[in-house]
């Protein structure tokens, strides 16, 4: 089984290389399930029920969120009744929309995505390593594959939930800082990770965003309204290739692609 999980989605740009490439990078890779986080979909603020539909029409299997999954009000009106969409799970306490799920994929395969934020940098959210621990016991049994989406700032805490999780789930993918990292392998108990899968939005940018008002807000320290850039996209990721019996990774391939 080949698992094909994209960096966060950002804008119109990230929105529409996704409906020109994904389709054609499914077919050539044989990609069985595709994962993408989808934060910053909405012009760079949360997710839609529109660009929801949108993308899963494209053909995307399950859709991750982060810290900005609250941004967009809309979203309280459907993410408890959306499976393929899941935020957070160490949010604390009764929290709309679920952190996790089981789908199912390929020949009679069985998919948990579980997705956590980090707390270095970040909103101090309950711990990320129990809240993964906790799932791990409720799904272990009844998935095959377990794909795990931290949605984090710092490189340490990415690295430390990879090899604190090797050997218990499929991978642990990075999202969140919107550059992509060289570091894909598989840890050695057979988890593949990577630290951050970058972005699928626009290339000549500042995280998505366009670069003039950025820049003007670190020469003056004074406040800018910062908007999705326009021209050329990417679209970043990962393909996991693995085994159907051994259930472990055996390959991660990062790629990035490139439309005018």
């Amino acid at each position: 089984m080949n698992i094909l999980v994209l960096g966060d989605i950002v804008g119109r740009p990230g929105r529409k290389i996704i409906k020109t490439l994904l389709p054609r990078l499914q077919q050539q890779k044989d990609i069985d399930f595709t994962i993408a986080n989808a934060e910053n979909a909405a012009g760079g603020r949360g997710l839609t029920s529109e660009i929801r539909d949108e993308l899963l029409g494209a053909g995307i299997d399950v859709l991750t969120m982060g810290n900005h999954v609250w941004d967009n009000k809309s979203i309280f009106g459907f993410i408890d009744d959306e499976p393929r969409l899941i935020r957070p799970a160490n949010y604390p306490g009764p929290c709309p929309g679920q952190g996790y799920h089981v789908y199912s994929a390929g020949f009679n395969k069985k998919v948990a995505v579980i997705n956590v934020s980090g707390r270095m940098f970040l909103p101090p959210l309950d711990c990320p390593f129990q809240a993964v621990t906790d799932i791990l016991n409720d799904v272990s049994e009844s998935a095959d594959y377990l794909i795990v989406d931290l949605h984090a700032e710092a490189t340490s805490e990415k690295i430390a939930m990879g090899y604190f999780l090797d050997g218990r789930v499929t991978a642990v993918l990075g999202t969140h800082t919107h550059v992509q990292t060289a570091d894909e392998k598989i840890l050695p108990r057979g988890t593949a990770y990577i630290t951050d899968l970058g972005m699928t939005g626009p290339t000549h940018s500042i995280l998505g965003m366009e670069i003039v008002p950025i820049i003007e807000k670190f020469l003056t320290g004074r406040p800018a309204r910062f908007e999705v850039a326009g021209g050329q996209a990417q679209m970043q990721g990962v393909i996991i290739g693995v085994d159907d019996d051994s259930r472990a990774a055996v390959s991660i391939e990062r790629f990035s692609q490139v439309i005018e």
